[in-house]
């Protein structure tokens, strides 16, 4: 069983909402991002989402472009990345999943880096720009190494592709809430419950919700209807407002200690 399934079983014995943070690797530097999984942990959050900076994204917006280019600045690569996570392993258990556009991957190596990365403690991948349909030969090395892989599904995805999403997902389902890129929102799209139902009624596995959850109130809603949230650029902008160190933590602390509150509320049917 894998730290993502441990996780998940945890959360579902007590009931509760899961909350995973995306923060990107290396923004504003590496030392900073094992900082922050530090912080994320202390806060509540259940699973660690670290982007891979690219040049080229598919479907990050504005702030998570900017947080990308100023990882990419300091010579953030995938390599380093995977280093970072053996490191923090040397602290944590944490759940950790790498976003990634498939390029670095595939640059990588597709075997070398599924091998690598759960060497190092990686329990999970996304790759947005790689559809589960073409994904046969990382899927084989994936599984081979024991590497989670989590694949997306979209207010616009049909019924044949939910399936084929649930089949061929690990650890948990990602959906996105809204068509478009990433970034906060001041609200969640229509019809969230009723696409939920229907693929949980094709899925065993949990699923969460992400993209344009803001804030407290919209990830209780989001929780409501779901398994739990992810949120990411409103983390990011935190980071990316405090230049001190200190205040940077204390911010992106209290930030997630007010998201997990309302979280908690859920769970406790509040």
């Amino acid at each position: 069983m894998s730290r993502i399934e441990e996780r998940f079983k945890q959360i579902r014995s007590q009931k509760g909402k899961a909350l995973v943070a995306f923060i990107t690797a290396g923004d504003p530097d590496l030392a900073t991002t094992r900082e922050l999984v530090m912080v994320l942990e202390q806060g509540g959050v259940d699973i660690v989402e670290l982007g891979v900076p690219f040049s080229d994204p598919l479907a990050d917006g504005p702030v998570i472009q900017a947080s990308s280019q100023r990882s990419l600045k300091q010579g953030t690569s995938l390599r380093k990345i995977i280093q970072l996570v053996t490191d923090i392993r040397k602290e944590s258990q944490l759940p950790i999943v790498l976003m990634s556009s498939f390029n670095p991957v595939y640059v990588y190596g597709q075997k070398p880096f599924a091998e690598d990365a759960v060497r190092a403690g990686v329990d999970g991948v996304i790759v947005p720009d790689l559809p589960p349909e073409e994904a046969g030969e990382f899927l084989e090395h994936a599984r081979k190494s024991g590497l989670d892989t989590i694949f997306l599904l979209a207010p616009t995805s049909t019924p044949e592709r939910i399936r084929m999403v649930a089949e061929r997902s690990r650890g948990f389902i990602y959906y996105i809430s809204l068509t478009g890129t990433t970034g906060m929102r001041n609200a969640l799209s229509t019809g969230l419950k009723e696409k939920l139902q229907l693929i949980r009624g094709a899925a065993d596995l949990p699923v969460l919700v992400g993209f344009g959850i803001s804030g407290p109130q919209q990830a209780s809603e989001a929780a409501r209807v779901s398994d739990g949230v992810i949120i990411g650029s409103a983390i990011v902008s935190k980071i990316a407002e405090e230049a001190d160190p200190v205040k940077r933590r204390e911010s992106v602390a209290r930030f997630v200690g007010e998201v997990r509150k309302a979280l908690n509320e859920v769970e406790s049917g509040a």
